[in-house]
């Protein structure tokens, strides 16, 4: 069961941050009005949120996720791939301290909290252009006293792994072709979402119910099988910024 968790403050200049897409930039308000509803969807699944304050000098801050790996031993503190994003650990590692022993990733390693997939005490970290294999060996150090296996993703499509591969609950993950013929997703049911709806990928799995992006019928469908409560959620303006629901929290 999650518990708690922690979300960054959409900031004004949010429309200056980084991007692969070209949809056009977020209009601040209406990010701020799916930001607040994605907060009422978990506070309604039970869970205790903190939200810290905005940060105009960071205008990706609200895609948290990046800053951290929270497990029940300890949280791992990043170091983002992106230089514009490191700053972003100051503000959340002092609310994480209050929660877990932390263990901090040095400036020599790279890793984006979005390439981490958590199964059991399983994770799969996506080697992308946001972490690197330094990120992985450091990352690995930290958690493998902890009795977790740590298997490696070469991530070819998408920003990060959970941009194309999330857990969705019993023994299932969401992802793409491509991801679905990697060994290390052998031992898992797939349900695999089409080319024209790959971000829906990007669904999240908490206390039994999924969210997911409203506007991908194909892959609800195929959600809706698992016998799972569903919420909907519009993204449409994190989208524009390579975000999705699980980049906007840090659960724990």
């Amino acid at each position: 069961c999650e518990e708690d968790c922690a979300f960054g403050s959409v900031c004004a200049t949010c429309g200056n941050g980084l991007t692969t897409a070209s949809l056009g930039a977020p209009e601040a308000a209406k990010t701020r009005s799916q930001f607040n509803a994605y907060v009422d969807a978990l506070l309604g699944l039970g869970l205790t949120v903190t939200v810290l304050p905005a940060a105009a000098a960071f205008p990706d801050s609200h895609f948290v996720e990046d800053t951290a790996v929270v497990m029940p031993e300890i949280a791992v503190i990043t170091h983002p791939g992106a230089p514009s994003r490191q700053g972003e650990v100051a503000t959340i590692a002092p609310v994480l301290a209050r929660h877990r022993p932390l263990a901090r990733m040095s400036a020599a390693a790279h890793m984006d909290g979005g390439d981490v997939m958590t199964i059991g005490k399983r994770f799969f970290v996506g080697l992308s252009a946001r972490t690197d294999a330094a990120g992985l060996q450091e990352f690995a150090a930290f958690v493998e006293p902890h009795g977790y296996q740590v298997h490696a993703i070469d991530v070819n499509d998408g920003l990060h792994l959970k941009s194309v591969v999330n857990y969705v609950g019993r023994n299932t993950v969401l992802l793409s072709a491509e991801a679905a013929t990697h060994p290390a997703f052998a031992g898992l049911d797939h349900i695999i979402v089409n080319k024209a709806e790959e971000y829906a990928g990007n669904t999240l799995w908490i206390n039994d119910t999924l969210i997911t992006p409203a506007g991908y019928p194909d892959t609800l469908a195929k959600l809706v099988k698992l016998g799972l409560p569903i919420i909907e959620l519009d993204t449409s303006e994190f989208r524009k910024m390579d975000g999705g629901l699980t980049c906007l929290s840090l659960r724990f």
